[in-house]
């Protein structure tokens, strides 16, 4: 009986289907284990082979869990807002919600055909309004929450307001930062003002709105993301963006740091990606110095007359305080303007329409060299030393304080700087003296710095630490990269903001004028029972231009007096998990004895691109949840796999000067005037990477309209393609359609095939080769059941001893395997199983039904038809009523062993014998073996060696 893949897929999914077989309730009877994929964003172009890499590891892993007697929630859903439905509505007039629904609709299909367990039943939308309805709440109780720093936790704003009301608040207190707001006292708080006392609290709030630096594009009228940024321009249009102060909503992530670094302590995930979340968070230990700016400030600036003459650098290395020669801020610096003197005006005018076009991830990464002197010289804290003040782009204004004191002997990028501009480098350990004779009497010895000569570094700074506090010119400080998160996206396809606002029938710009709050500003949360606050329709889905969104199109929305913005596309998937585990209640986020049970994700599967996005927004989430009591638990993900990249293949040729494909030859490409071209889908043409004669060439060139290419005559000649292995996606033209492997192969030869490729979190290329190897496995098992000819042959026979070794040795590897998550090397295992089975020509019941429940997990479709032919009842599931086989040692065990003999020095005979059999009578049957009397003539040995259950050797 043949394998029709086709025919048991299709009966399977709707059996599947019709009896909810991988429906979970919860279930206290059974240890609950919780299985979760990173969801994914439904685009037009559907599935290609690389996406479902993780969610069939992550399918073995839940099936397997089930059949090992744990209550399973592996659940599936779709993270549906964003920006590229919302251009496809600009570009075409379309809904998002229409092109997204329709994505939705043909990523299911895809799904369901490659056999997924999922639970549909707890399906989400985060697009739906009675999801983003929690969305809508859980940013409520942000906004309506403080952090505690002498708690160490979050708390309800009401406890804060009750401190303002009872104590008011004065410098002690330990969150009082000058820089925010004066100290008041009980009195002053209650005759506040509503928009006095809302302008305090928002800088207290988890969910705030203040000015921050955007990537504002005017051609497009938006803000743009950094990674929408190349080059000063944007990727789409290639237009100026220049970096603007804009009114954005933020979230107050940088009050968990330290608590995002410990619970990276207590999870188990792999150090690389713990360490890309300590380095985004960066905490580091220093010290907080003044330096004096030298003469006065240009106080014609607006700002100049505020400035007190200071400027704050933090440091790491307070030991190289005696290598500064200069200092760099931020062009972004609060000081800049003051700075400035006359004479470099212009130069620093230019400079900084320079730096407004250049990404925070440009002026990072980049290793261009720039800045521009401002004018100004401030006096070294220490040695009075006359220090010359520039700002340079690599400074960013978002870490420290925005200025650092530059070490060019002992710093890689200082020195750089200092040798393009000709500025002092000055060694760190300098036993010159500095002049300064009022310094010098202050500080004695310490004007140099021989006293921090041969010390280790980490004695040295303590010891500098000890000298600027005993001296009062700097302080101990703990620092972190990690800032606030920005929540306001200028778009239209996203959740609204539960938020009104005061003064109604009027939009603000978002863009500062003096920074000072008026009554429209103050920002007003929804009540719970207003929520969701629904997208309304508009008439274009195009940003108005002016930093707004679409939103401030509709006159309703601004009438009622709604905020304008959406939230970002991480507002859904930062708490999805939690509302898999009550997904349709309709009254909370999800019912607390539903949290108690599933408590958090036991394993997470999804790609390492989101370390420092997603995985640390949930988390802070999370531990907010947590402090405010609402989920038992305060990290989410227990375990994180990052699986790789299932990569592309693309093709590339030769195009000469006249537009036309030329034929590789060495001949050919000395001419030097070849470019190299992508060919698009040539992968669809032809399955290996072989040579193409020009008439299939041409064919293919004509049948995709190859870029208006013609083919140069080249005679004879085999045209030939060139290929690279690279990221599978659309944009390269390199991607395979898992429906057209599933229509040749089948789905469990696809799932199976992408398992087999390689280790779980390597990436590696898509080979279409290799598929047959599994496709011809999967048939070679099957015949273990059917036969060719005479369909089933599976017998009741007692199997033999070498029978249940090859299959319980196949459970053992293959279990240990699943636990490992090594299901490539289990692939291999029931391959070698298989060959074993098929050499002793076994088709035994006893045998051949765990061998079917032990491959349920990697080929559901197979497993599922052979456990019912087996004889199981046809209304239950291998997947849900099986259990899966444990291996039995007994027959593992070894009760004899194949000697291999040698005689003098050379093995000439393999004798099996009893392992327990003593050693007189192994001796005794060695040498009355007809081989072995043979090269010993049948002489006495001088020497008998047995080493039991490794060698014998006799010398004669």
């Amino acid at each position: 009986m043949e394998y029709n893949f086709t025919a048991i897929e299709d009966k399977w999914k709707k059996f599947w289907a019709e009896q909810k077989t991988y429906q979970v309730t919860e279930d206290a009877s059974k240890p609950k284990y919780y299985v979760l994929d990173m969801f994914p964003y439904p685009s037009g172009a559907g599935l290609h082979v690389g996406h479902p890499l993780g969610y069939v590891a992550s399918d073995i892993c839940a099936r397997y869990k089930r059949m090992s007697g744990f209550n399973v929630l592996h659940p599936m859903g779709y993270d549906a807002f964003g920006l590229p439905a919302e251009q496809y509505a600009i570009e075409t007039g379309t809904h998002p919600a229409l092109t997204t629904e329709k994505a939705i609709k043909r990523y299911r299909e895809q799904l369901d055909k490659i056999g997924f367990s999922f639970d549909w039943d707890r399906q989400v939308k985060t697009c739906e309004p009675d999801y983003y309805k929690w969305t809508q709440w859980i940013f409520l109780q942000l906004f309506n929450s403080w952090y505690n720093r002498e708690k160490n936790k979050a708390e309800k704003i009401e406890t804060l307001i009750e401190g303002f009301e009872k104590w008011g608040c004065t410098a002690e207190w330990i969150q009082f930062d000058e820089t925010l707001h004066p100290t008041f006292s009980a009195e002053d708080w209650k005759a506040f003002l509503p928009k006095q006392k809302e302008h305090i609290l928002q800088f207290y709030r988890l969910a705030f709105r203040s000015y921050t630096e955007v990537n504002w594009c005017d051609a497009l009228g938006c803000v743009l993301a950094n990674d929408e940024v190349k080059d000063g321009k944007s990727e789409r249009g290639g237009h100026p963006v220049t970096r603007k102060k804009m009114r954005q909503w933020s979230l107050r992530i940088t009050e968990y740091a330290d608590r995002l670094l410990e619970g990276l302590n207590r999870i188990d995930w792999s150090e690389s990606l713990k360490e890309q979340q300590r380095n985004w968070i960066g905490r580091s230990e220093g010290c907080l110095l003044s330096f004096k700016v030298l003469g006065r400030l240009n106080t014609t600036s607006p700002a100049g007359s505020m400035l007190d003459g200071d400027i704050e650098v933090f440091t790491t290395r307070i030991d190289t305080i005696f290598g500064v020669t200069f200092l760099v801020v931020a062009p972004e610096h609060p000081m800049i303007d003051a700075l400035v003197t006359g004479g470099q005006q212009a130069e620093m005018e230019a400079y900084l329409k320079y730096v407004n076009s250049r990404s925070d991830i440009e002026r990072q990464q980049e290793k261009k060299i720039t800045g521009c002197f401002t004018g100004s010289y401030a006096s070294h804290p220490v040695t009075g030393e006359k220090l010359p003040i520039w700002t340079a782009e690599y400074v960013l204004a978002g870490y420290g304080t925005g200025a650092i004191m530059a070490v060019p002997a002992d710093d890689e990028r200082d020195r750089k700087f200092a040798e393009k501009f000709g500025l002092q480098i000055t060694e760190v350990i300098d036993k010159s003296m500095y002049p300064g004779a009022s310094i010098e009497d202050k500080l004695g010895k310490m004007i140099n710095s021989d006293f921090l000569n041969g010390l280790e570094v980490k004695e040295a700074i303590e010891t500098m630490l000890c000298k600027v506090e005993e001296l009062g010119i700097g302080q101990r400080k703990v620092n972190y990269k990690l800032r606030d998160a920005s929540y306001s996206r200028q778009r239209y396809w996203g959740e609204p903001f539960p938020i009104k606002y005061n003064v109604q029938g009027e939009v603000d710009s978002p863009f500062p004028d003096d920074n000072q709050e008026d009554d429209a500003d103050i920002p007003v949360a929804l009540s719970e029972a207003e929520l969701p606050l629904v997208l309304p329709e508009v008439e274009t889905y195009k940003p108005t231009g002016d930093g707004r969104s679409p939103l401030a199109n509709s006159a309703d929305w601004v009438k009622n007096g709604y905020e304008t913005d959406t939230m970002p596309g991480y507002a859904g998937s930062s708490w999805y998990f939690l509302r898999y585990m009550d997904a349709k209640n309709p009254n909370e986020f999800a019912a607390k004895d539903k949290l108690d049970y599933w408590q958090d994700v036991d394993i997470y599967f999804g790609g390492a691109e989101h370390a420092v996005g997603h995985l640390l927004y949930s988390r802070f989430w999370h531990k907010v949840l947590f402090d405010l009591g609402y989920v038992p638990t305060d990290e989410p993900f227990k375990k994180l796999v990052n699986q790789g990249m299932i990569q592309g293949v693309s093709y590339f040729a030769f195009v000469d000067d006249e537009n036309k494909l030329v034929y590789p030859n060495h001949k050919v490409k000395e001419q030097g005037n070849l470019r190299t071209v992508r060919v698009p889908y040539a992968n669809r043409f032809f399955e290996t990477h072989s040579d193409l004669d020009t008439t299939k060439l041409v064919e293919f060139l004509d049948a995709i309209n190859c870029q208006g290419y013609t083919l140069a005559p080249i005679g004879d000649a085999a045209f030939d393609f060139f290929s690279v292995v690279e990221k599978m996606s659309k944009s390269k033209h390199n991607v395979v359609n898992p429906d057209d492997v599933i229509e040749r192969f089948g789905a469990d030869c696809l799932r199976m095939f992408e398992m087999f490729l390689g280790p779980i979190e390597q990436s590696k290329p898509w080979d279409d080769k290799g598929i047959n190897g599994v496709s011809n496995f999967l048939r070679k098992f099957w015949r273990l059941f059917y036969s060719d000819t005479n369909g089933w042959q599976v017998t009741n026979e007692e199997p033999t001893p070498a029978e249940y070794k090859a299959v319980h040795k196949t459970i053992k590897k293959v279990t240990e395997d699943i636990e490992r998550l090594s299901y490539n090397t289990a692939v291999s295992a029931f391959m070698i199983g298989v060959n074993e089975l098929t050499a002793l020509n076994c088709h035994k019941h006893k045998i051949l039904e765990p061998l079917a429940v032990l491959i349920a997990p990697f080929a559901p479709f197979m497993a599922e038809e052979i456990w019912h032919a087996l004889g199981n009842s046809e209304l239950q599931s291998v997947h849900s009523h099986a259990k899966f086989p444990v291996v039995n040692e007994q027959y593992l065990t070894e009760s004899s062993f194949d000697y291999p003999v040698s005689v003098n020095g050379k093995v000439r005979a393999n004798l099996t014998l009893p392992l327990d059999l003593p050693a007189e009578e192994v001796q005794q049957q060695t040498l009355h073996h007809e081989t072995i009397q043979k090269w010993t003539n049948g002489a006495v040995p001088k020497k008998f060696i047995f080493v039991k259950g490794k060698i014998i050797n006799v010398v004669v």
